[in-house]
């Protein structure tokens, strides 16, 4: 028997949703446990294996959990069916009962949108290129397009790294502020001449300045908790060769 999956929730999104920890997953080594994605070097069937089982915990045939080809853009698609192949984009959105919209991640912003009253969803992929480029605002508007009203939207951002464990060069810092003087308030002294980057911070105060009615972060770090958690950072400084996603879903 497989063991039980971990899903994640906050009751500031009424429609029904999951951030998933790496638990209850078929894949195993350096994949161990969930590992959703298909542009991993894990085994195809073993992958389509987990994505099956997220498809089947959120009430939903596997064709109807979408997904998207990331790319770091600030691209949104509106879904109205089973998508024809994964279009290049970053985020989603869908007024259409039955259709989940999946976000994968490693240390990267999974956010999850809801308009309760609208019956709308939506489902970004937010690192810092694609939160600095304005993929959560595009996805506030793409919901805005089919109905909902961004006062009543509901936005959260799931497991995702954390300050004091993301570090970054004076050049990453540069494009913020050059981008919008207020964001250098994310950025806290490092060692030498690094700094520490809160990305679900940034995150919150694009969501907020874009004029949602709510924004939270869940207060998960991908980074420190390798037992719930995979990390691209966390692999990258432990030397291994390649590293699982985690998958985020929202769905009316």
């Amino acid at each position: 028997m497989p063991t039980t999956l971990e899903i994640i929730t906050s009751p500031a999104l009424t429609a029904q949703h999951g951030f998933f920890t790496r638990k209850g997953g078929a894949s195993s080594g350096i994949f161990a446990g969930l590992n959703c994605g298909a542009g991993s070097s894990d085994q195809a069937e073993i992958v389509a294996i987990n994505r099956a089982r997220a498809a089947q915990a959120m009430g939903v045939a596997p064709e109807a959990l979408i997904t998207v080809n990331q790319v770091h853009s600030p691209d949104v698609v509106t879904v109205t069916g089973p998508l024809d192949g994964r279009p290049r984009a970053d985020a989603m959105v869908t007024a259409v009962p039955g259709l989940a919209l999946a976000i994968l991640t490693a240390d990267c912003q999974p956010v999850l949108f809801s308009d309760a009253t609208a019956g709308v969803v939506g489902a970004a992929h937010a690192g810092w290129r694609g939160a600095l480029d304005g993929v959560l605002e595009a996805t506030v508007a793409a919901m805005e397009a089919l109905g909902a009203r961004r006062e009543d939207i509901s936005a959260v951002i799931g497991p995702c790294i954390s300050q004091a464990a993301y570090e970054v060069g004076p050049e990453f810092f540069d494009s913020f502020r050059d981008d919008d003087p207020q964001a250098t308030r994310f950025f806290v002294n490092g060692s030498g001449d690094r700094m520490l980057f809160d990305l679900p911070g940034y995150g919150l105060y694009r969501l907020r300045a874009a004029g949602v009615g709510q924004a939270e972060w869940l207060r998960h770090c991908t980074y420190r908790d390798s037992e719930r958690f995979y990390s691209f950072r966390r692999t990258t400084h432990a030397g291994e060769a390649d590293y699982g996603r985690l998958i985020s879903v929202i769905r009316l």
